[in-house]
């Protein structure tokens, strides 16, 4: 299922009990879809880490092939929005790959354990 994109700067604003995961070159936050079924992701390079419009570009382009080689572990009730820092332009793709697998099961065990103390 390919996803569509979160394009409206309210959709990308998160709350306290929101999932959030770090790791050194990107971080992923999750939260409920705004629509059942019809879950989004949206991607963010900060002016302010990526001066340049080439390197925001780059970075975003990184992001979408290690999302659509991971795809298969992100939630279809979870909206995601991937946040790259600086050294992500200097990651390698099949690294940069497994690094973003470990972030989404991450997110994927944080709403298994949120999901079960709900019940």
């Amino acid at each position: 299922m390919k996803r569509k994109t979160i394009r409206n700067h309210k959709d990308f604003l998160t709350a306290l009990g929101d999932y959030k995961v770090n790791s050194y070159n990107i971080v992923v936050r999750a939260k409920s879809a705004k629509i059942p079924n019809d879950a989004r992701y949206g991607l963010f390079a900060p002016k302010k880490t990526f001066k340049l419009a080439t390197d925001r570009n780059r970075a975003k382009r990184m992001l979408r092939d290690w999302i659509a080689f991971n795809e298969d572990l992100m939630l279809p009730e979870l909206d995601y929005i991937f946040v790259a820092r600086g050294p992500v332009l200097t990651r390698r793709r099949d690294p940069g790959r497994k690094e973003m697998g470990i972030l989404l099961q991450n997110i994927a065990q944080l709403h298994k354990k949120h999901a079960k103390k709900a019940k």
